[in-house]
């Protein structure tokens, strides 16, 4: 199945949602969380990152369907000041793949890094994971082997006016894409409420 248009929304997670990335963590299936951690990890190992992960510097993006977390893409920089290079991580639920969440978050990390002056890149997947390769490869990474995983080095452009206005209008427009799914969700709470429930026949 080739990838279609990505739904939803691409926005930063604020550290207040670290719920809201545990939730999405404890949606993968048992093949999506070897996929995101590299190994087979419970939901107590997942109960325990989730809550650490705003902690340490990461920069989360994730991709919202309907108001929900399906796919988050983590950026780890290698230190807290003047970073250089910095780690990566995806994961998306089953039902959401094939729909180019993996790419457009992707880019959205690379967009982020190189406006933080960070150009390493490096990534870390399992040798089957042929989705996640061929991903990587639309941006030119350089992939190694090694046993049973894939290394993937990728080297981000300097920043530019021109980078950081795109960051900057896409945080706009994900503030603006969550605020309008926030107030859909309310209107049919609301509709729920009054519209006259159907009787049963």
């Amino acid at each position: 199945m080739s990838e279609a248009v990505a739904p939803g929304i691409i926005r930063k997670l604020w550290p207040g949602e670290q719920q809201v990335l545990r939730d999405h963590l404890l949606r993968l299936d048992p093949e999506s969380r070897r996929s995101r951690f590299c190994s087979a990890v419970s939901d107590e190992f997942i109960d325990h990152y989730a809550a650490r992960v705003f902690r340490s510097g990461s920069l989360i993006h994730g991709a919202f369907v309907d108001g929900a977390l399906r796919a988050a893409a983590e950026l780890y920089p290698d230190s807290e000041i003047m970073a250089e290079g910095a780690e990566m991580a995806f994961s998306v639920e089953s039902a959401f793949q094939n729909l180019g969440l993996g790419t457009q978050l992707l880019e959205r990390s690379i967009l982020a890094a190189r406006n933080r002056g960070i150009r390493r890149l490096h990534l870390s997947c399992l040798a089957h994971n042929r989705r996640m390769q061929q991903i990587v490869r639309k941006f030119d990474a350089d992939l190694s082997f090694e046993h049973d995983e894939v290394q993937a080095e990728l080297t981000a452009p300097f920043a530019t006016a021109v980078s950081l206005a795109q960051e900057a209008t896409a945080d706009v427009r994900g503030m603006a894409g969550t605020l309008f799914q926030v107030q859909r969700r309310a209107t049919g709470v609301m509709l729920d409420l009054f519209l006259p429930t159907p009787k049963a026949a």
